[in-house]
Order: C-alpha cells, then structure tokens, then sequence
C-alpha cells in the first residue's frame, strides 16, 4: 500500500462582498530573501531617532516681548479730578501695534493719532491720593505682549468754602420712601456710567460751553447746606435765567432724562469712548432717551429743579465713574482725537490750570509692579 500523500491544508476562507466579489487580504510587505534594500533606507533608520529627538527639542520658538513703549500724558502733572489725554509711543513706531491699558479702574480707548502714537482720554479722580498709575498693554504681531506702568503724579487743587440756604427737605435724613427713590436714581445712572464704555465715540469736533454766561460756582468747592451738610461740588455752575437755552457740549447720543432728587431734571448725554456729560437742575428738557444730539443743539432750558438756591445750570462731566472739571473738555488740547479736518478748522488751545507746575520731561514705561491704582470716586 502506498502512504496516502498529506493533503493540502483548506483555503482560508475569502471573504465575500455582499455583491458576491471575492476581497482577498493584501499580500505580505516583505522582500524576498534577493532583494537589496537600499542604503538611503539603511541611513534613515539609523539617523531617524536623532532626527526626531531635535525636532522634539527644538519645539516652536518662543515670541520676543515687545519694548517698553514710551508713556506720556498731559497736563503733567494734573491737578485732582482732571481730564488727561495719554500718549503711547510703542518702541521702533510698531503702527501694527494694539494698545490698551486703564487708569484708575477705568479702560482707556486708545487710538492712532497718525504720528506714531495711540491716544485715549482718561480721569483722574478727585481723591487724597498723589499718585495714580498708569497700565497699558502693547501687543504687536510676531511679538509676545506686555504691560508696563507708570506712576501719574497729581497736584493738589486749591479750592475754597461757600454756605448755602436751602429747603430743609434737601438737608434732613431722608426718609425710607426717600432711602428707597435714591437708591433708584443712583442704579440709573451707574446704568448710564457703566455702559458709557460699550459705546464708540461718536464726537469729532472740540467740545463747546453748554452756556455763553458767566461761572457761578467753580469746580471741587466744599460745600455746606444749611450749617448741617457738608459736600463736594463736583461741577460747574452757569448763571442764567429761567428759560435760558442749554446747549449740548458736544455730539452724542440722550443716555438718560429724569427727574432727580437732588440734580432736579437731568440729561446724561453719552458722547461715547467712556465720555459723559450731565445738565441738572433743568426747567425743561428738550430731548429724550435714544436721541441723537449735535454739538450746539439747545437740549433744554435752565431751570431751579432741585436742590438749589436759584435758577442756573449745573454742568457735570465724567469718565467713567471718575468725576472731572468739565472746562478741561474746552481747554485740553484734544488734537490727537480730532480728525485732519477740525484741526485745520481750529481747535482750543492747550491751557495748563492754574496752580498746576509745568511739564515734566518724557519717561519710557516700566513693567508693571506698581500697586494697583486707588478706586474711582463713587457716583454721586
């Protein structure tokens, strides 16, 4: 008997398609035993290991921090409670650069001026500090950001005292029902303050006077009502009879007209960029919220709304919550905000306040590690 041959083993089972067409595995990926393997591929896997260690060492390349910029504001110094205009001069005149930075709590909204610097308004409050910081943040493309702070010396403001009379409803304790109304009308307008910054500037010619009259009462007087109460006249004050026209300062848009407790009725006026100007102690008000005013519109009519001793209007501005002397509006020189055009046409010329020092030699900014600078005076 022959040995019966070993039959073959069966053949792996091919898997079908569901329209029947046979799939058949790929083939090994190994070369026959005669096969040469080429020497790039002998050197590629014996260089590939290094290779890859430096790619993973190398990595991307940190980004260089940007220079300090150069910081500058004016006036220098401000008296307390003023409007500065703040100049940043990135370093090498970087115009790609991004520019924004905050005093006092506020933010600044900086813009080109068209001379190789960023400019932004900013208030300095009316407090017992001497110094407020300065922080701004310069970003450039291919350049890490930094922030860098300067120190804003603030001189001292001289003012005076003057003793009013007034109704004893405006000097007693007020009342729950009055708590209550105060507490209404200080939410209003800290809705007012608060949204100032979300608006774009909407101004681009110099700021007027709300009144061709003379000033009654001056900005940062102290204040007593009736020998009982004692305040802070964070306005100015124009003469004028009942009825006299008021005129808005400068292009914005009515953020709010209310009868107020104490200012009697008002209109907050937003003129955008952080910027709002307030008219109180009204007769009448000629515009109402929404509205879009010009410069020079008559908005209202003074009036002895109010607490008051007679007929004026009360002119008020801020920064934010940061309560200025709404002259430095007229006589700043706000040049770097002002388009080509309105500076051909003239703008007011830049007058140092009295008692302030002269300028101070430029300063470059420095990193950031100064203490935080003080809290902005609260809404009155």
């Amino acid at each position: 008997m022959h040995a019966e041959e070993p039959s073959p083993p069966p053949e792996p089972k091919v898997p079908r398609s569901n329209r029947g067409w046979r799939i058949r595995p790929p083939a090994p990926l190994n070369f026959p035993p005669t096969t040469r393997v080429p020497d790039a591929m002998h050197r590629f896997a014996q260089w590939s290991p290094v290779l890859l260690t430096i790619a993973v060492v190398a990595g991307p390349r940190p980004l260089r921090l940007v220079d300090p910029p150069d910081i500058r504001w004016r006036p220098d110094p401000p008296l307390q409670g003023s409007l500065v205009v703040v100049l940043v001069r990135p370093s090498g005149d970087d115009t790609a650069a991004m520019v924004t930075g905050d005093v006092a709590g506020e933010p600044l909204h900086f813009e080109p001026d068209g001379h190789g610097s960023f400019a932004a308004l900013a208030g300095v409050p009316f407090s017992d500090a001497d110094t407020v910081t300065v922080r701004v943040t310069v970003g450039s493309p291919g350049r890490a950001s930094g922030t860098f702070a300067a120190p804003l010396t603030v001189a001292k403001r001289t003012v005076t005292r003057e003793q009013l009379r007034t109704p004893p409803q405006f000097t007693r304790p007020p009342d729950s029902a009055l708590a209550a109304r105060l507490e209404r009308e200080r939410a209003m307008v800290l809705a007012v303050v608060e949204g100032a910054h979300s608006t774009p500037r909407l101004w681009s010619e110099p700021f007027a006077r709300p009144r061709a009259a003379p000033i009654r009462s001056d900005f940062g007087l102290e204040r007593e009502f009736n020998d009982v109460v004692e305040s802070r006249h964070l306005g100015v004050d124009y003469a004028g009879r009942r009825g006299a026209p008021v005129r808005a300062a400068n292009r914005g848009v009515v953020a709010l007209v209310e009868d107020l407790f104490y200012a009697g009725r008002t209109v907050y006026i937003d003129h955008g960029a952080g910027l709002l100007t307030a008219y109180m102690h009204l007769d009448r008000a000629l515009v109402a919220p929404g509205d879009t005013v010009e410069r020079g519109q008559v908005i209202g009519r003074v009036g002895s709304t109010g607490r008051v001793t007679g007929p004026h209007l009360h002119w008020l501005a801020r920064y934010g919550a940061v309560l200025f002397d709404p002259r430095d509006l007229l006589t700043l020189d706000l040049t770097p905000l002002l388009p080509p055009d309105a500076v051909r046409a003239g703008t007011p010329p830049s007058r140092r306040p009295s008692g302030s020092p002269g300028p101070r030699p430029r300063r470059p900014g420095i990193p950031a590690t100064s203490p935080a600078a003080p809290a902005a005076r609260p809404a009155e």
